[in-house]
């Protein structure tokens, strides 16, 4: 009897490129067409992207990077995704980020919604006991497990903690100043003294510690206090290289608001001034800037390398500044600083 064979399927195509390595082509390549030519632009400009970020990544990894956290960054949606993105980053490229928030519009949110006034002397808030107990449970309930939840969507990382815990932040009664003459303005604090020895135990186990801005008195009252203070203390204490203040504006103005040729022009942005710079602009700039620049000043004067004043609207203006050759907003250095 004669069989007869059956016909046998043709051998498959031997694969080329990537799937030789078992990966994959990316899908839209993929997806193009038989005899299209694909263009290697995008690709080449996220290269250059990358390697411009190298000398950076060299010289910040293993470094503590304090970023203090706040206005329109800390209330638009968009934003606050990407300020997570970006802190998380900095984990996974070996730098060492520790956050420090305030919660102005959220503290007066709720005490509106508590039928209190929200009151405001020499622009610090008027903050009685009963006010007090708002921040802090504004501060360190709200806001800091909010921002915990943010960054622990791209990894285990955030620890939340306040400015009492382990006695971090030490502070005394601060008076505003009216025309020359103190003021009482209730429990605002100023920051005495800080150990740091919790935070430092977090960052060594790999964590992002995020700390709300609230202190205690030596004895045992509860103080409010200035965040982007709190931030600049905390950098001092850490020997952190880098004091990072996201605000509302691109960046400390000369001249605001402009115009001073007639010309329509906006304000140029200083982009790097030394700490002697600095002090003599104080006096001038508008109340707002004020204790952000004052807490870059306390910063560099107590050793650290560089204090930045970014424009938090940005979408991840940590990354361009920290990665990038030109980087962003306003850079304050030492007297005598290369770089």
């Amino acid at each position: 009897m004669t069989t007869t064979a059956s016909p046998q399927p043709a051998p498959a195509p031997r694969p080329t490129g990537p799937q030789l390595t078992g990966r994959s082509r990316p899908s839209a390549v993929r997806e193009r067409p038989p005899g299209d030519a694909v263009s290697f632009w995008p690709s080449t400009a996220k290269a250059a992207v990358l390697i411009e970020a190298l000398p950076w990544l060299n010289r910040f990894h293993g470094q503590t990077v304090v970023i203090k956290y706040g206005g329109h960054a800390m209330t638009d949606d968009s934003l606050r995704e990407a300020f997570a993105q970006d802190v998380v980053f900095l984990r996974y490229a070996g730098l060492r980020p520790v956050v420090v928030h305030g919660g102005g519009p959220q503290i007066s949110a709720q005490l509106a919604r508590l039928g209190l006034e929200s009151t405001f002397t020499a622009g610090l808030r008027v903050t009685t006991p009963e006010t007090m107990d708002v921040v802090r449970m504004v501060l360190t309930g709200q806001v800091n497990r909010d921002v915990v939840g943010l960054i622990n969507q791209h990894g285990p990382f955030a620890v939340g903690m306040s400015g009492e815990d382990a006695n971090m932040f030490t502070a005394r009664k601060r008076h505003a100043v009216v025309d020359g003459t103190p003021v009482d303005i209730g429990l605002v604090g100023e920051i005495e003294t800080v150990d740091p020895a919790a935070v430092r135990a977090l960052i060594a186990d790999g964590r992002i510690p995020v700390v709300s801005s609230v202190a205690r008195g030596t004895g045992g009252e509860v103080y409010n206090v200035n965040a982007d203070t709190a931030a600049a203390a905390l950098a001092v204490a850490l020997g952190a290289a880098k004091l990072v203040v996201l605000t509302d504006v691109e960046g400390l103005y000369a001249d605001w608001p402009g115009d001073g040729d007639g010309a329509g022009q906006p304000a140029d942005v200083i982009s790097r001034l030394t700490a002697t710079g600095l002090e003599r602009l104080l006096p001038g700039l508008a109340s707002g800037m004020i204790p952000k620049m004052e807490a870059c000043l306390h910063a560099v004067r107590g050793g650290v390398p560089q204090a930045h004043v970014l424009d938090g609207r940005l979408p991840h203006s940590v990354l361009l500044e920290i990665f990038t050759d030109s980087g962003i907003g306003t850079m304050v250095v030492p007297d005598g600083a290369s770089a």
